[in-house]
């Protein structure tokens, strides 16, 4: 890494009642230590399934900008304090690009990594084959990078969840789960993707989702099971205040929860069958936190006590309003958990 580092600011970010302090300053990779870093892990790619989009044509125009000496947008950073490694926020393509050039081998496939479309100088050419003053003017190129650091408040992380969302820039906005897949990876980010190939689970949702809806609507069901009281709003946030704090899985056991949503949704399948948490066609997110956790929390059910519950929720007009208008709102959120663990309650007295 070149030692040319400034201080090049601090921002301050609004969220809610929450101030953060970011602090950000430019440093300047060669391509050589950009690339070695980026392989070995100290630079690492986001957790979300987002594939390399580049085509041939596109990752070879950029790789000519640099040996033409042209200049390379920036990429963006993310310096993790407790490990000092650093998150890609913005620069995923390019990076996996020069990667991949410099191992001879287009991403994601076996072919070799020719330069495509570009002057007939490199076209055609891999990393071995440039003449060595090229080969020595790509790997000592300097490629600018803003490295973020949140500085207040401590312990918390969702200035990074906004950041991603304000400068990731491949294309399609993220989806918030994507995000926290990034953010906040580690052991729950992966106990979330296991639970979310359990068969029930899959017949109830359908098709896994694209951009992680399904493993989002899992952290939804756990934040509620066991943070129900602590609730506010908004729920991205109450969300990403979940997974932050248990994101090495340290304040609630992996096998007990494991256990508590494969019953709870097996039960509910078998009770309910594809029409569970669906009011009309689509899955509904505030039916499935509310009936999903009540029944989790009632461990004896019978499935004809499970239906009943969920006819009389279905034919109960304040429940569906709750379910259906305002659902992030505290007292809606509060109030729907009311009514489906009432409705629970009453049908196992009947």
């Amino acid at each position: 890494m070149n030692t040319t580092i400034k201080d090049v600011g601090r921002e301050v970010l609004p969220d809610e009642d929450t101030i953060y302090r970011i602090n950000t300053f430019g440093a300047d990779f060669t391509v050589d230590g950009l690339v070695s870093r980026f392989d070995r892990g100290d630079i690492y790619r986001p957790d979300f399934q987002r594939n390399f989009v580049w085509s041939q044509a596109q990752a070879s125009k950029f790789i000519e900008s640099i040996l033409l000496g042209l200049p390379i947008p920036s990429i963006f950073l993310y310096r993790e304090e407790e490990s000092q490694k650093h998150l890609i926020v913005d620069g995923l393509q390019r990076l996996t690009t020069l990667l991949a050039f410099t191992r001879g081998v287009f991403p994601y496939s076996r072919k070799n990594f020719r330069l495509v479309n570009v002057q007939k100088r490199y076209s055609g050419r891999t990393i071995y084959d440039l003449e060595d003053d090229d080969k020595r003017r790509f790997y000592d190129a300097v490629i600018h990078a803003m490295i973020i650091q949140q500085n207040l408040p401590q312990g918390n992380k969702n200035s990074v969840f906004h950041i991603f969302e304000r400068l990731n820039s491949n294309g399609t906005p993220l989806e918030p789960q994507e995000i926290r897949a990034a953010v906040f990876h580690g052991p729950l980010q992966e106990f979330l993707q296991n639970l979310n190939e359990f068969s029930e689970w899959r017949v109830i949702f359908g098709p896994p989702h694209k951009r992680s809806k399904d493993e989002e609507l899992i952290l939804r069901f756990f934040a509620f099971l066991y943070m129900r009281n602590e609730y506010v709003s908004p729920m991205k946030l109450f969300l990403n205040n979940f997974m932050e704090k248990n994101r090495s899985m340290e304040f609630f056991n992996s096998s007990e929860a494991r256990h508590i949503f494969l019953e709870t949704m097996t039960k509910i399948y078998r009770a309910l069958g594809r029409r569970a948490f669906r009011i009309q066609r689509s899955l509904n997110a505030a039916v499935f936190d509310s009936f999903a956790v009540s029944v989790a929390l009632n461990e004896n059910l019978s499935d004809q006590e499970i239906s009943s519950a969920y006819n009389r929720l279905m034919g109960d007009e304040v429940y569906l309003k709750l379910v259906s208008k305002a659902t992030a709102n505290e007292k809606n959120v509060e109030r729907r958990f009311e009514v489906a663990l009432q409705a629970i309650h009453d049908s196992t007295i009947y």
